[in-house]
């Protein structure tokens, strides 16, 4: 188990596994070709069995709790915050897997990356939201205060804009200003929701 300290300033870096509430892809398309096709458009296409869709990413729980004692300048410490953070991921609900659709390949990263833009069905939308209605209630009851500024501007929660976009990263851009690209439509299976890195969230008290 990860051992989670403040001992470190504000501002650094913590190395650990990164936390992410995600479901894993169990198949794009009808055949293994239509995956390995988009090798057409990317470099290094991604090893299918590690291929998710991510819900919310939390990040490193050590850098998370360096970002709440910043903005509560030191009132809320990491002996009591992230307890209370892998209670609540801990007891969320599971969305049950789904299909959706792919047409669009789209720069991720700041164009380092390039992802598959999915079409989800409405309860994922509606599962996601719920999600950072929660990340919202959890905050509030942890003493923030201005969450949404908080949860745009942790480096941590890694957040860019306001509005989630489903997506399935899949491999590198061929150059840092790769454009949008249509491709042929492909089906995406999802499995069941999952805490990627669990076993590294500490135990709740």
């Amino acid at each position: 188990m990860a051992t989670m300290t403040a001992s470190k300033p504000v501002g650094s870096k913590s190395e650990g596994p990164r936390i992410t509430v995600e479901v894993p892809v169990l198949r794009i398309g009808e055949a293994a070709s239509d995956y390995e096709g988009l090798a057409r458009y990317v470099d290094s296409l991604r090893n299918p069995p590690g291929l998710h869709l991510t819900l919310l990413h939390v990040g490193i729980l050590d850098d998370l709790a360096q970002d709440i004692v910043a903005w509560t300048k030191g009132l809320s410490s990491p002996e009591k915050t992230l307890p209370e953070i892998a209670s609540w991921l801990t007891e969320l609900p599971v969305l049950q897997g789904f299909l959706g659709k792919s047409e669009k390949l789209i720069p991720l990263g700041g164009g380092r990356l390039m992802g598959l833009e999915v079409d989800v069905p409405q309860e994922v939308h509606d599962y996601q939201a719920l999600l950072v209605q929660g990340l919202h209630t959890l905050l509030d009851d942890l003493g923030l205060d201005n969450i949404d500024d908080f949860i745009l501007s942790s480096p941590a929660l890694g957040y860019r804009s306001p509005r989630w976009l489903p997506h399935i990263a899949v491999g590198k851009a061929r150059t840092r200003h790769e454009p949008e690209m249509e491709i042929a439509p492909v089906a995406i299976e999802c499995g069941d929701s999952r805490i990627r890195n669990g076993q590294a969230l500490p135990s709740a008290k």
